[in-house]
């Protein structure tokens, strides 16, 4: 592929001027530390994969109940701040731009990682399946339900972890709006059946969403906010009965705030994430009057196809980049591709993460 082709171009992403149009979507890799403070290993796996346009990091908890996954890590303390700034630091020195995806689990966490607590949900619904914690692989518990009174608490520690991000050097954050997570588990109808005015209508399920954008817009500035949508993810048991409505509605709202970019996962016919049931991206494309960004089983042509076509403005890729940090290189020169390894996806150590081969 013609280092010409418009995934090459550069493109204003806020007060960013990104290189070229590839993304290297949000991965978690469960290398960081037991207390969730980035480890040795992290600066260097993401400074080798900087010459993407953009790099978003792995979900990154933004407090200690909205933990949840074995190695994963956080910016809720000082130490994760420092752990941070290392890899802020690698990635700017090697000229790349990095956001932090910020994260709460909400009821796909479970008792292990809380001190016993239940984790915490719009609604007191357990997502089907398993989770992997320290005492080995236990079914989800039936979340506990937040009081309205608690939710000021949380969209405050959203605004509270933005500040860290800020602080650690990062050039903006994402918010972790996909894959069945707490954003999530507001904005659809399987996981969220409130009475109050954060359920019911699609209107009322986004008010969270809404709610946590506006304060991570004002902890920093919505020119270096972004936000992660999923509208027919069915990840962590997650479904909603009119997902056009719900998703046009939240890019319709979010499009108000002048964000980075909107980020929507909608896997590719093919692809082994995809869910037979109608797109939602183009609907939320014309409503979303900012960057956009898809994601979903991509590769340089259907990537190239999307930016030309109009249907996007940037690509995210995720596989690819995780066995390739040299993807923009290899794409450009149609060099063929490293496969990956499932087998070390999360597993500790350098194995998998930090040895594959560049060109």
């Amino acid at each position: 592929m013609s280092n010409d082709s418009s995934l090459f171009t550069s493109l204003r992403l806020g007060p960013l001027t990104l290189p070229n149009r590839m993304v290297m979507a949000p991965m978690t890799r469960g290398r960081a530390g037991s207390d969730g403070t980035p480890t040795q290993i992290m600066p260097r796996y993401y400074q080798s994969r900087a010459s993407a346009g953009l790099l978003v990091t792995e979900a990154t908890a933004i407090s200690r109940m909205g933990t949840g996954w074995l190695g994963a890590p956080g910016i809720y303390t000082k130490a994760h701040v420092g752990g941070w700034q290392a890899v802020t630091k690698a990635v700017h020195t090697a000229g790349g731009r990095i956001f932090l995806q910020l994260w709460h689990m909400g009821r796909v966490s479970h008792p292990d990682f809380l001190d016993g607590q239940l984790p915490v949900g719009p609604s007191a619904i357990a997502a089907a399946g398993s989770t992997h914690t320290h005492k080995g692989k236990q079914t989800y518990v039936t979340p506990r339900a937040l009081a309205k009174s608690e939710i000021a608490g949380i969209v405050a520690e959203y605004a509270a972890a933005a500040r860290l991000a800020r602080e650690a050097g990062f050039d903006g954050v994402e918010l972790h709006g996909a894959n069945g997570y707490l954003i999530d588990q507001f904005l659809r109808d399987c996981s969220n059946q409130r009475s109050d005015e954060y359920g019911g209508s699609s209107q009322n399920r986004a008010r969270f969403l809404l709610e946590v954008t506006k304060a991570v817009c004002s902890a920093w500035s919505p020119d270096r906010v972004g936000v992660r949508l999923s509208p027919n993810g069915n990840y962590n048991d997650m479904k909603d009965s009119t997902p056009g409505t719900t998703f046009t509605h939240a890019a319709s709202e979010l499009s108000k705030f002048g964000l980075a970019y909107l980020h929507v996962t909608e896997p590719l016919p093919g692809s082994p994430m995809h869910v037979p049931a109608p797109v939602v991206t183009p609907a939320m494309r014309k409503v979303f009057h900012g960057p956009l960004i898809v994601n979903g089983g991509y590769d340089a042509t259907s990537a190239t196809a999307a930016i030309d076509s109009g249907a996007t403005d940037l690509v995210a890729f995720g596989v690819p980049f995780l066995a390739n940090p040299d993807l923009v290189k290899r794409f450009a020169t149609g060099a063929k591709l490293n496969a990956p390894d499932f087998a070390t996806l999360y597993t500790p150590g350098e194995k998998g993460y930090t040895d594959y081969a560049t060109l």
